[in-house]
């Protein structure tokens, strides 16, 4: 009995704790100014609005209705959690350069449940840890890594690829090109052979890509449910690789997995789980956003046949120049394909796989006389820049020569599809390497008939309602 009361007694105060902190919390924020902005319904918000698929390249009607009605910034709740939506891209610029000052890194519930193991949300890492991931980062897939390792490597992969696509009917291009590359960085990380794997690792993270912005209702049956099964697996599946290489400390290869380890005894903040946890994160950003942007290259290219003119040009004035034109390519070759990094750029600007960046507050930020509160979240959409008139003209529209006569200071401000500040992308310039190998090799060898699909949805990730299938075929090149 009296344990019974002692219980009681214990959760009320919890309860009643938790409510006065909650009170305190709340009287505190409703002293200030903020945002205009609405917060949905009860715990979800807005959510199931965000939600709500748009058919077009243009920002999501969620938030182009909310900028009409109460300007760039304004607030609403997603997921239970109070958010500022920020289209303003001088207080993008703003936030982004206060990392680890005003803002962390930060993901929703849904992100988080994903990309952290066992609750361990080491996903905001900042300092040391964040300086650790971008030098071990452009250590195996930075510019001299390229030039001086991967390029033949990468090349080899991608006329395996097309070659493999000639003897299918149809190719679902989103789907093939996550596989191509996911199979490739999981190789330079942890030693992932496709051939041998009986665990297809490109089809979990088209698994997990599908469940990334779905609600996240954890039961059987739920996309969110399959997308955190997925998750598991392959993390389960790195483990493995992880604990035989501790077994074996004498097998080395010399990939990323290797290195990681080597650091382990003299990094104090890594852990096992924490290696796995980066490698996990890159697996996924740099196969999730360089497909969806083929796709969409291959997209353009389809239904913009002057560029795609002008890009064979190119390639075939690389193939003249050569001794022999069955030659690899070279880095000064790749640096030299100008034409195909507009082609790059101009679908990065347009596609913005992601709807922008999730910072935290850490303390109270002011902006035009409102108060954005320590512990809020804020979601810059970054896409809102790269769809501003008064810098692109008729920025709906794919037109790859506009970045010719565009400026260094311009761009900078304007385009930020790998991030901005201390948290851009450090695998930037393997995705655009990639993604020239790839269109080298396309126009170079082979045309394509479209088959079906490549109609765009955003939910708000950007994808294609029936994939975009196409059927590739080898040119006959005289000889």
């Amino acid at each position: 009995m009296w344990q019974i009361m002692g219980l009681y007694v214990a959760t009320m105060t919890a309860i009643c704790f938790i409510f006065l902190v909650h009170k305190r919390r709340n009287s505190r924020v409703n002293k200030m100014v903020l945002p205009p902005g609405s917060k949905g319904f009860p715990f979800i918000g807005e959510t199931l609005q965000l939600l709500l698929p748009s058919y077009s390249l243009d920002l999501p009607s969620f938030i182009q209705t909310r900028i009409q009605r109460y300007g760039p910034i304004f607030q609403t709740r997603l997921v239970g959690r109070p958010v500022v939506v920020s289209a303003d891209p001088g207080f993008n610029r703003y936030i982004v350069q206060q990392e680890g000052k005003m803002v962390e890194m930060w993901y929703l519930d849904t992100f988080s449940k994903i990309f952290a193991q066992q609750g361990e949300g080491r996903t905001n890492a900042a300092g040391l840890v964040h300086k650790y991931l971008r030098n071990i980062t452009f250590t195996h897939f930075g510019s001299q890594t390229l030039r001086d390792k991967l390029l033949p490597h990468l090349e080899i992969l991608v006329r395996k690829t097309l070659h493999g696509w000639t003897s299918q009917e149809s190719i679902d291009v989103k789907e093939a090109a996550l596989t191509m590359t996911i199979e490739f960085v999981a190789k330079q990380l942890f030693g992932y052979d496709s051939d041998k794997s009986k665990e297809r690792i490109g089809d979990k993270f088209a698994n997990i890509s599908q469940g990334l912005l779905s609600f996240p209702l954890n039961i059987p049956g739920t996309t969110y449910h399959s997308c955190l099964k997925s998750q598991r697996e392959v993390m389960d599946m790195m483990r493995k690789t992880l604990k035989e290489r501790l077994a074996s400390p004498d097998t080395c290869q010399g990939d990323f997995l290797d290195h990681a380890l080597k650091d382990l005894n003299t990094d104090k903040f890594l852990t096992e789980d924490f290696i796995l946890q980066i490698m996990f994160g890159l697996l996924f950003a740099s196969s999730e956003s360089t497909s969806i942007t083929l796709t969409l290259v291959l997209k353009f290219l389809s239904e913009n046949p002057h560029v795609l003119e002008e890009l064979e040009a190119e390639h075939e004035r690389i193939l003249k120049n050569r001794e022999s034109p069955d030659s690899p390519l070279t880095w000064a070759e790749v640096k030299s394909m100008t034409f195909t990094l507009q082609v790059i750029n101009e679908s990065l600007r347009l596609g913005n796989v992601s709807l922008g960046l999730l910072r935290r507050t850490l303390k109270d930020i002011e902006i035009n006389g409102y108060t954005i509160p320590a512990g809020w979240t804020i979601m810059l959409v970054t896409s809102a820049c790269q769809y501003n008139s008064d810098v692109y003209k008729d920025p709906l529209t794919f037109n790859p020569w506009r970045w010719k006569e565009m400026q260094p200071d311009v761009i900078a401000k304007n385009f930020m599809p790998f991030g901005g500040g201390t948290r851009q992308c450090a695998g930037a310039e393997f995705a655009k390497v990639l993604m020239t190998i790839f269109l080298h090799v396309l126009v170079t060898t082979y045309r394509w008939e479209k088959i079906k699909g490549g109609e765009i949805i955003r939910t708000p990730i950007l994808g294609f309602r029936n994939g975009l299938h196409v059927k590739l075929i080898k040119k006959a090149r005289l000889s």
